[in-house]
């Protein structure tokens, strides 16, 4: 079984701080669940797997 998006390459956009990796993900997954709670209720996925796949995306770079 793969998990998608690899956390190994989640973490090196985080600089090798799983801490860090862990602490902006959540942070976008409550964001998102304010902002747009209807199209994560409609969806497939948990607004912490579209956190997940944001980061590993490139959308969202941490601030920390």
């Amino acid at each position: 079984m793969m998990i998608e998006p690899p956390i190994d390459e989640m973490v090196k956009k985080m600089g090798g701080n799983k801490y860090k990796l862990s602490i902006v993900m959540a942070k976008r997954a409550k964001e998102l669940e304010k902002r747009i709670p209807a199209e994560i209720e409609k969806s497939d996925k948990k607004a912490i797997s579209l956190a997940a796949d944001e980061i590993y995306e490139g959308k969202i770079v941490s601030n920390i």
